[in-house]
């Protein structure tokens, strides 16, 4: 399955941790995923069916950002 890694800025409290993480695991096809909130990485294991891009948008529609 694929890994999708990249880093959520903004995170400071643990409702901001399960606002992104509520954000992932609405999407479909994720079969893991976990956000260090101390750094803001972000690890999200999904099938060929969902995209990067789709993941970020998730996390960016509910009010932060990603690099």
């Amino acid at each position: 399955m694929p890994t999708t890694e990249f880093t959520i800025d903004g995170l400071k409290t643990d409702d901001d941790l399960r606002t992104v993480m509520n954000a992932i695991q609405d999407l479909p096809c994720i079969s893991h995923s976990e956000v260090d909130m101390s750094t803001g990485a972000a690890w999200v294991e999904h099938t060929s069916m969902l995209s990067e891009g789709e993941i970020r948008g998730a996390v960016e529609e509910a009010g932060f950002t990603t690099r």
